[in-house]
Order: structure tokens, then sequence, then C-alpha cells
């Protein structure tokens, strides 16, 4: 068996793990049973080689991610509303619910796609833009543009961290870090070649080093270093540079993140360290049915007992 990198990503009441080949999204339902649905998938980068490239590999899989844990969020949120609507599924109407799923799938790649481009600019309005424009107004008291980069940063930071901070006061939002907790157990249950056991899982941390709030944390602070040295004459082009410069930006973190989680050194663990602690923000120790959900996820898409074993004897390919 060839040594695999599992990520994964809370949703509503659930967890979604991605393999090297599939996802797999596994939902708690209000019925307490436990539905899994795993979906074959390949990655732009197994498709074309040339997208595997240092920093471009990372924008693709930055854009990637964002599709699927979309598209995964608003599966689990369907779970919901199919239980709490009562939907039929009697002999009677199964033809007229396959005709609706036809005609709602034909429809489903321009609606993610509309949604994705949304989510986008709506994130990079917040989190690069409005820091940028309200930064400009330092120039008024300063003539150092280093000066005002390094205040668009900072303004940045407090920002993403208000945010995170705001949304862990709601009780959707809290269960969601709950089961994001269970997500990182799981995994490093695994990658420590330990039986997927609720018992054995919980006694793991919930902080990983390819956490995507680490990713983001990170790419706060390549972005000062970044924008740094970009000096811009008005303020247009100084938000059309921060506009350019996101896929950028994405590929150097994704790198950082991909060598913290292949190395255990000083360097790796001194890159890790802010995305972990703001983990603590954005994950919180889940319960036993959490965990459950997180392992029945991980077996959509990886065989754990191979793996785990791999582990154990150091016997991968």
């Amino acid at each position: 068996m060839k040594r695999v990198s599992i990520g994964g990503q809370a949703v509503l009441e659930g967890v979604m793990m991605k393999g090297p080949d599939s996802y797999a999204l596994a939902v708690r339902k209000p019925d307490k049973e436990i539905e899994v649905k795993t979906t074959e998938y390949k990655s732009l980068g197994e498709r074309y080689k040339v997208l595997t490239i240092p920093i471009l590999r990372g924008v693709v899989n930055f854009i990637e991610s964002l599709y699927i844990g979309m598209k995964t969020l608003m599966d689990s949120s369907e779970y919901m509303l199919e239980e709490e609507e009562g939907v039929k599924t009697d002999s009677q109407n199964i033809e007229t619910n396959n005709k609706e799923s036809e005609k709602k799938s034909s429809g489903d790649t321009f609606y993610m796609v509309g949604t994705l481009i949304v989510t986008l600019a709506i994130t990079i309005g917040i989190f690069m833009l409005l820091p940028a424009f309200i930064a400009n107004f330092l120039h008024k008291v300063t003539d150092s543009e280093m000066v005002v980069n390094l205040a668009e940063g900072i303004l940045r930071l407090l920002i993403f961290m208000g945010y995170v901070v705001c949304i862990s006061f709601m009780k959707d939002i809290k269960r969601t870090f709950m089961y994001h907790g269970a997500e990182h157990k799981t995994i490093n249950c695994m990658e420590a070649g330990d039986d997927l056991t609720v018992a054995n899982v919980q006694k793991h941390t919930r902080f990983h080093r390819r956490c995507g709030t680490s990713f983001v944390f990170i790419v706060m602070f390549i972005s000062i270093a970044v924008f740094m040295f970009v000096k811009t004459d008005t303020l247009l082009l100084r938000l059309v540079s921060r506009i350019l410069l996101v896929p950028v930006i994405a590929g150097i973190s994704y790198e950082f993140i991909r060598y913290a989680g292949l190395h255990d050194n000083f360097i790796s663990r001194f890159l890790s360290a802010p995305g972990l602690w703001v983990q603590r923000l954005t994950t919180k120790e889940p319960d036993d049915d959490m965990v459950e959900v997180a392992i029945r996820s991980v077996e959509g898409v990886v065989d754990w007992h191979e793996y785990t074993e791999c582990v154990r004897n150091n016997s991968f390919e």
C-alpha cells in the first residue's frame, strides 16, 4: 500500500474525508443514523501533470478544496432538510424523485461554479481588499509604503481573528468545530498507526498541521511578506495588485503547509505553530458519536486496517 495523505472538512452534523481517488461524506441524520456517500474524484493534477508544478499546484489544490468543501457542505444541509421536512420515499413517488434528481444534477455544476465565484469574491473583498482600502488612509500621515503595508497585514489578521471569534459563539458553528476536532483526531489516530476505534481516536490531539485553518493563517503571514515589497502609486493599483497576487500567495502558502505536513523538524514546527494556535478556536473536543461519524467517513476512502498495519510495520511501497 502507498502512503497517502487524508484531508478532511467538518460539515453540518458530519465529516468529509478526501482520499487519493475519492471523497466521502458521513452525516449523522436527525434519526441518529449515519449516512455515508462516497464520490469518485480524480484531481486536476492527476489529469494534467503540468498542474503539479510547485506554487501552481497550490492554487489548483486550493480551488479544488473549495469546490469539494462547498459541495459537501451543501449536501450535508440537504440531509438535514430532508429529515426535517419528512421527505417521502414510498414506491409511489420514487419515479418522481428520480426525475427531480436528474434535473437537479444537470444544474449542479453551474450552480457550484457560481457559488464558488461569489464565495471567492466575498472572501477576497473582506480579507484582501478591505484591509488594503483602510490602510491606504495612512498615506495621509506617513510616506512609508512599508509602514502602510505592515498596517494592512496586521489589520487583515485582526479581521480574520475577529471573524473566527464571532462565529465561534454560534450554536451550529460550535458543533461544527467539534466535528472539526473529530476529523483531526481520526486522521492523527490513523497516521499514528492506531486502529480506528472511538476509544483510540479520543486519545489523540485535535490539532493537525495540514489543517485548512493553518493554511488560511499562513496566507495572512505570507501576504504581509509579499505586499511589503509591492509599491503602488494609487489606491486602484493597490487593490488590483492584491487581487492579482492572491494565486501567488495561495501557492506559496500551500508549499509551506505541505512541507510542514511532511517533515518534523524545527522549521516545520515553527511554521505550524501559528496555525495550531488558531485551531484552539476552530476545533473543540468531540463526543463519541461525532468520532464515530469521522471514522465512517475515513472508511469511505481508504482501508484503514491495511494503512495502520503499514504504519506499524513501516511497509509502505
